[in-house]
């Protein structure tokens, strides 16, 4: 399921967004039927994906991911349709600014700290480990992050829409991967002077060591004062409440630009004279040249996740034909050492056997094993091909009672998904 700027508001996208994604993910593990989960959260989207035992314990487990979002803004996917969504999100097909980078470190990190926490399985390990894969092949084999390749740098192409930033005082708040890219995109537009204010010094000191233009770190305690010597502003950090309020503002001249989220600037801030306040909607208009001139990218990049789609689903396809045929065989093999020792039993009470006589016996019962499992084994084999799971989940359940079943009605394990 996913929530994200395609359909869903600002104060909705907030709304979505777990405080923790790790934590967030945890709970999901927890519910019934659930057996792996993730969570992606980023400035622009909250996404869930579990795998449940069936469709419906997916969709439960899910029901109160986004409780406040209204209907239309939730996207909700089956199986394939998440895998699919899972690797346009990896691409930068589902950013804001097509083809951004900084979406596939996103999706590295949720992946390991799934690995970390143990929340995550073989299914949504090959699932998140194909689109970091297919995602990177996008950024390597095409064009489509050429040219404004971040939120950061999108935010200064909007500020510098609305004012001169040549020789200006800018002020970036944050001092993250977003920060760091406002940052760095202000020197390239021309600033005179850099303050980067965030809650620990050091990291924004960094920053100000790193770019090339006269730059100073503030506290965040010391914000209000930045605020008084900026014209622009680049708001991106990771606080729960607004570190600008409108009252800060009062009395400048700025233009603001906040893309984090939850917001750092007060939407009021906007009403006040001398103050234009930007957030994640507005840069819809900003990025529509870039994505025009990466649309023919974008079609290649499609092209590039149906084969990659392909392949993982045929993957899934023979592993759960794998794991039907080996319940089938580990339970024909009970069987068959029962039924031969109750059998090598009553000849051994007619009278000893020599070895020979046990060989052939032995031999008679795997020779009957495997040519009556050769018609089946090759009919799971095909079910499997044909998306037929109904017939896998009957096999599993006749040879291997204790393997657990796959949703009758649709792919192995419902996966399920669910985002900002």
């Amino acid at each position: 399921m996913s929530v994200s700027h395609t359909l869903a508001t600002v104060e909705e996208l907030e709304s979505a967004a777990p405080v923790d994604a790790g934590e967030a993910a945890k709970t999901l593990a927890a519910r019934q039927g659930v057996s792996e989960s993730v969570v992606l959260a980023t400035c622009n989207r909250a996404e869930a994906y579990v795998v449940a035992e069936t469709a419906d314990m997916g969709h439960d487990a899910l029901a109160d991911f986004a409780p406040e979002v209204r209907e239309g803004a939730v996207s909700r996917f089956g199986h394939e349709e998440a895998i699919r969504h899972l690797m346009r999100v990896a691409c930068g097909l589902e950013s804001l600014v097509l083809g951004e980078d900084q979406i596939i470190g996103q999706v590295k990190e949720s992946l390991e700290r799934g690995q970390e926490s143990g929340t995550i399985g073989p299914v949504l390990e090959e699932a998140l480990l194909k689109a970091v894969h297919v995602g990177e092949r996008a950024r390597t084999e095409t064009a489509i992050n050429e040219g404004t390749v971040s939120m950061g740098s999108a935010a200064v192409e909007l500020a510098a829409q609305e004012a001169d930033l040549s020789d200006e005082t800018a002020l970036v708040l944050g001092a993250g991967e977003m920060g760091t890219l406002a940052a760095r995109a202000l020197a390239d537009a021309g600033v005179s002077r850099l303050l980067v204010a965030n809650r620990t010094l050091t990291n924004a000191e960094h920053i100000a060591q790193d770019v090339g233009v006269e730059a100073e770190a503030v506290g965040l305690s010391n914000v209000v004062d930045a605020t008084e010597e900026a014209a622009v502003v680049v708001a991106a950090t990771g606080a729960p409440e607004p570190v600008l309020s409108a009252e800060a503002l009062d009395g400048t001249e700025a233009v603001c630009v906040d893309i984090a989220r939850p917001r750092d600037i007060e939407p009021t801030a906007d009403e006040l004279p001398g103050v234009t306040v930007h957030d994640i909607d507005d840069l819809e208009a900003v990025t529509e040249n870039a994505h025009a001139q990466r649309r023919e990218e974008a079609r290649q990049v499609e092209a590039m996740i149906d084969a990659e789609l392909d392949r993982l689903l045929d993957s899934f396809k023979r592993a759960r034909a794998d794991a039907a045929i080996s319940g089938m065989y580990e339970g024909a093999a009970r069987m068959k050492s029962r039924e031969l020792d109750e059998a090598l039993t009553k000849l051994e009470a007619q009278g000893e056997l020599t070895d020979q006589q046990r060989e052939t016996v032995e031999a008679l019962a795997d020779s009957l094993v495997s040519q009556l499992l050769a018609p089946p084994t090759k009919s799971l084999r095909e079910a499997a091909a044909e998306d037929d799971w109904t017939t896998i989940r009957t096999a599993m359940a006749l040879f291997d009672p204790t393997t657990d079943a796959v949703d009758a009605e649709g792919a192995p394990d419902g996966v399920e998904e669910r985002g900002s």
